[in-house]
């Protein structure tokens, strides 16, 4: 209200009373917004308080973006940052390793593993190089190894590796037959995958590190199954054979030539006892040749008497006889064991 406005004292009353509840009015809202903005400021304390520190796990790295900008990475435990959303946090686990499943998926891992019954042909199925189908299930294990590439560089790293992965399979299973994909070419097929795959993940900057590729199931196509399964059999029995054979081979061929070596063994040793007996015989018949032409008569004597040592044992009967007799035959003497033990007897 004015003061021109006044024209009697109730005017003026009337002023005053308007005046003061507008004071009031003021004071209040005054009050109202003391009373308010302490909250809200003790609320956007604790927030910068709470959002200015975070905390990294021993397998995990922490990249720092500002205003979405990368500034820094930093490692395991308790680090500070701008708070407000100034500066954002991103935890990566830098060292757990991630697995992608190509031609099926694991539902619940297990004792028991529960697989999806859905299906994943248009991953799996291939055209090997001699023009055969064959249904493979793979995985790949891999690690986050820069988590800025991994951010920044790539919109989404794990369908880009998905793709590679897809890729690189088809073209090394492409280069090699159907038999090789199922039987022996798995290993070399895991190995040549992995380097390619990886050199492809260098190339686009994903910022990922493959740690394994594994062939899971590898199969014909079910339509061509039982033809497969017969042919997989036939193949099953020749190398059944051709193992038996060579079992056989392997039991028979060196015992003949352990014989033969053992046979040519003892005739070689046969020789040298031979030869060896043969020089002693020599050795000897020139040492008793030495002493017979030193003592002929007393040499001559020995050796008959050793002779008759010798060979009078080995007969059964003896007959004595006496030439300066003159006389018959001398009556007969048994010198066996059997005649001895009998004139023994008789005594």
């Amino acid at each position: 209200m004015d003061i021109d406005d006044i024209k009697s004292f109730e005017d003026f009353k009337e002023a005053l009373r308007s005046n003061r509840q507008i004071r009031q009015l003021e004071a209040l809202r005054h009050r109202l917004g003391v009373l308010i903005g302490i909250p809200i400021a003790v609320i956007l304390l604790l927030v910068a308080v709470f959002s200015s520190y975070y905390t990294v796990e021993p397998e995990e790295v922490g990249v720092v973006t500002r205003f979405g900008r990368f500034v820094r990475e930093t490692p395991p435990g308790l680090h500070f940052k701008w708070p407000l959303g100034v500066e954002d946090v991103v935890l990566i686990r830098k060292q757990q390793v991630h697995k992608e499943e190509f031609g099926f998926r694991t539902e619940r891992a297990g004792v028991r593993t529960r697989y999806s019954p859905s299906d994943y042909s248009d991953e799996s199925l291939m055209l090997t190089g001699d023009l055969n189908i064959a249904d493979v299930e793979w995985i790949v294990q891999y690690r986050i190894s820069d988590p800025q590439l991994y951010l920044f560089n790539i919109r989404n790293p794990e369908r880009a590796l998905r793709d590679a992965s897809e890729s690189v399979m088809r073209e090394v299973v492409g280069d090699r037959s159907v038999t090789e994909v199922l039987t022996v070419g798995r290993t070399e097929i895991n190995a040549e995958v992995k380097e390619r795959l990886q050199g492809v993940l260098v190339m686009y900057g994903t910022g990922l590190n493959v740690v394994t590729v594994k062939l899971q199931d590898v199969n014909p196509p079910d339509p061509v199954k039982p033809a497969f399964n017969e042919v997989n059999q036939a193949r099953q029995e020749k190398e059944e054979a051709i193992n038996q054979a060579q079992g056989a081979y392997n039991k028979v061929i060196p015992l003949a030539e352990g014989e033969a070596l053992q046979a040519v063994t003892q005739a070689e040793g046969y020789a040298t006892e031979r030869v060896n007996m043969a020089k002693g015989d020599t050795n000897r018949f020139l040492a008793v040749l030495a002493e017979y032409e030193k003592a002929p008569e007393v040499t001559r004597q020995r050796l008959y008497l050793e002779t008759m040592a010798k060979v009078l044992p080995g007969l059964e009967r003896k007959i004595l006889t006496d030439p300066s007799s003159g006389a018959g035959p001398l009556p007969l003497l048994h010198l066996s064991e059997e005649g001895i033990r009998t004139q023994g007897g008789q005594r």
